[in-house]
């Protein structure tokens, strides 16, 4: 679990792992510079659960963004499988007995299953809504399928990264996570790796609340309107990373180059992209008024 500055969440996030039905786990806390009092909460945690949880930090405190912190929680720790938790979503007790379950039943690299988007904290008017991955549910993947089927090339949503579990081995054996992502994109980068490489299981369950807040990452990159610029350093690091995997290159690169479309030449995607959709849309409207006079 990496933090920095959750201070009104971090607790609930610590107290759903301390929930879990399954007792074989460690707690790994990653401080990420925070200056609230959320360095006070985990350390307190971390000594009253010493048995269980842990805490570090950056040398000299610094903000080094998510995945170096991540990174960090992985080197730190002891178990054979890897689940992630950001200090802002919850676990539902039986979330870490049921996906142990599923990976070693079906013998994968990594388990994905529903989250829950946590609207109801804050507003009760609000309703929760259960988002599945976005493909076949209860069912194992070969690459890169998963990367042609989910979001950020496919039209399927992704999984939240409170909601899988890896075999810490296969993570290792493909260099973790990628210290250029600092913030947007790190767990796409990440899963990725899985995509193209590894068996997954894709989980009809859900376990986990994905909390939604104004203030949260990805809400923060949409509203700065910088979400387009961390798209783009993405998929060009995707393009660079498809080049040292050519097996599965020739059938990912069709869909990473329309992905790349909104940030080619203007005038080469607007007769691409653009010219296309509005003569379809005239099309369709034509076509609609011919029909009405019959």
């Amino acid at each position: 679990m990496c933090f920095l500055n959750t201070e009104p969440y971090l607790a609930e996030a610590i107290e759903s792992v301390l929930q879990q039905t399954c007792r074989l786990w460690e707690l790994i806390l990653i401080d990420d510079g925070s200056t609230d009092n959320s360095t006070t909460i985990a350390r307190d945690y971390a000594e009253r659960h010493a048995d269980h949880i842990r805490y570090f930090e950056h040398p000299h405190h610094v903000n080094r963004g998510l995945s170096a912190s991540r990174n960090l929680g992985l080197a730190h720790s002891r178990g054979e499988f890897i689940a992630f938790l950001d200090a802002d979503d919850v676990w539902l007790p039986g979330m870490l007995a049921a996906q142990l379950h599923l990976i070693q039943e079906h013998h994968v690299a990594l388990i994905c299953e529903a989250s829950e988007y946590w609207y109801d904290w804050t507003d009760k008017s609000h309703q929760n809504e259960i988002v599945p991955v976005g493909s076949r549910q209860n069912q194992v993947f070969s690459p890169p399928q998963l990367l042609i089927d989910l979001y950020p090339l496919g039209p399927g949503a992704a999984p939240c990264v409170c909601g899988i579990l890896a075999r810490k081995a296969v993570i290792e054996k493909h260099g973790g996570f990628e210290d250029s992502f600092t913030g947007m994109y790190e767990d796409q980068a990440f899963l990725i790796k899985f995509y193209l490489h590894e068996e997954i299981f894709i989980s009809a369950g859900c376990h986990n609340r994905y909390r939604q807040r104004q203030d949260s990452l990805v809400q923060s990159s949409m509203s700065s309107g910088s979400y387009a610029q961390h798209r783009h350093h993405f998929l060009l690091w995707l393009h660079r990373y498809l080049a040292t995997t050519p097996a599965q290159a020739d059938r990912v690169l069709p869909y990473l180059a329309k992905a790349l479309l909104p940030y080619q030449p203007t005038l080469f995607y607007f007769a691409t992209s653009v010219v296309p959709k509005r003569l379809h849309r005239l099309w369709q409207g034509l076509r609609l008024r011919l029909l009405g006079r019959h």
